[in-house]
């Protein structure tokens, strides 16, 4: 069985989305906002998918 990630990267909406990483830079601010995350905190996949209402087995075929 092979271990997947479980947190999202601007590279990785990058690739999900086809716009920019500084793109993937805002909008993960913006899932933090959202949730009221601090700086340091992660935002999962299962939070990125939650929030763009993208397939989160769709969104692990783009960041395996």
């Amino acid at each position: 069985m092979k271990l997947k990630r479980v947190i999202i990267y601007p590279k990785d909406i990058q690739r999900i989305t086809g716009k920019s990483e500084r793109y993937g830079r805002y909008l993960l601010k913006k899932i933090k906002d959202d949730l009221q995350k601090e700086d340091h905190q992660f935002v999962t996949v299962n939070e990125f998918s939650t929030f763009t209402g993208i397939d989160q087995e769709l969104v692990n075929q783009f960041i395996d």
